[in-house]
């Protein structure tokens, strides 16, 4: 009998450290008051049951021998390793729910009548919670993207310099995401690029959307995919990449664009705004008309998008456009890195002068 306290003893701890884990998770993390007063019932609850046990806690200590236990320097490689917070709290919730399981199965030997099994499902219910709502947290910090300036590079507009270099001086001058667009190479040739991109933006901290292919996307890393009309829904496309990559879709009507934040797009494209040659048998130009009418109804980050160049630019944004996506105005340009810092400060500059409209009563947004 001596043993079976050893064993619920070591449980006990594991049970109630693993719950102060997730615990503070819910109350600091995810400041979800309900949560948190759950899992710290859960863990006193854990307490008033051991105190319940036959010999109290007293036999309990006097069972304990944390220095000759032989699982005192058992440690597996991973447990010095915590990607982000919904691995830890699923690491937790799993040792606590271990737990639960070895005090249901031992508790037999003291006829105690503790729920265990009661506890431990109610622990399934409460991870369930926790993790979508890790999940939505990480996607909303993942998806917290400056769409400002949204570059396409597309090879055959960049008058034959390299891919990377083009990207490389977008960003210099202020590129806020890259998107790697294009449908003419062999697949070894986009994953050849793929991943020099990955390497290159993941250095500069920008964000890489592959345009269309979610299998490219995946086997270089990129933090997510744009898609077209006619390419996968979205919710196939998720299914695909799980909910830890942003998925772009491009829209041409008001109607597209509400369907898109329906089925769960985290941003759309708007376009094209004017005539374009970066897509053969485009959509027709949209006019200006329809950005006004996707920033006053639709809440998702949008980018204008289509023949917008410096030119032009200035009245994409004062139509609404948060941020705009070029192809030739940034990467056909003979110097990049200029064309792309000048762009920028037009956006920036543009949106802060119609902000101040705003807020003087100028017109409403």
């Amino acid at each position: 009998m001596f043993s079976i306290y050893r064993i619920a003893d070591a449980n006990f701890n594991r049970a109630r450290e693993g719950l102060r884990v997730v615990e503070e998770l819910a109350r600091f993390i995810l400041n979800d008051a309900d949560l948190a007063g759950r899992l710290k019932s859960m863990r006193h609850q854990l307490r008033s049951i051991q105190q319940e046990w036959p010999g109290g806690v007293e036999k309990f200590m006097s069972g304990r021998d944390s220095q000759t236990d032989v699982g005192f320097n058992s440690r597996e490689e991973k447990e010095f390793e915590r990607l982000d917070f919904l691995e830890l709290s699923l690491a937790n919730f799993k040792r606590v729910q271990e737990a639960m399981r070895v005090l249901e199965e031992y508790a037999k030997f003291i006829s105690t009548g503790s729920d265990f099994k009661k506890i431990r499902f109610e622990l399934y219910d409460l991870e369930k919670k926790m993790t979508l709502k890790l999940v939505e947290l990480k996607a909303n910090e993942l998806y917290n993207v400056d769409y400002t300036l949204y570059v396409i590079v597309q090879e055959k507009f960049s008058g034959g310099r390299d891919l990377v270099e083009v990207a490389r001086s977008a960003i210099s001058g202020g590129a806020t995401v890259i998107q790697f667009r294009d449908k003419e190479s062999p697949d070894s040739r986009l994953l050849e690029k793929g991943l020099e991109l990955r390497r290159l933006t993941r250095s500069k901290d920008v964000p890489l959307i592959i345009n269309d292919r979610i299998d490219i996307a995946l086997a270089v890393d990129a933090d997510g995919v744009h898609l077209g009309q006619d390419d996968l829904p979205v919710s196939a496309a998720r299914q695909l990449l799980g909910p830890g990559k942003i998925i772009g879709v491009s829209t041409h009507s008001l109607e597209q664009a509400r369907r898109a934040r329906r089925q769960g797009a985290d941003y759309i494209g708007v376009g094209p705004v004017f005539d374009t040659k970066t897509k053969e048998n485009g959509a027709r130009p949209v006019g200006l008309e329809l950005l006004r009418q996707v920033g006053g109804e639709i809440d998702l980050p949008w980018v204008a998008v289509g023949g917008i160049d410096k030119s032009n630019v200035s009245e994409v944004v004062s139509a609404g456009a948060k941020g705009v996506a070029v192809v030739t105005a940034v990467v056909s340009a003979p110097d990049i890195r200029a064309a792309a810092l000048f762009l920028r400060e037009e956006i920036i500059n543009t949106r802060s002068s119609r902000m101040t409209k705003i807020i003087d009563g100028g017109f409403e947004e």
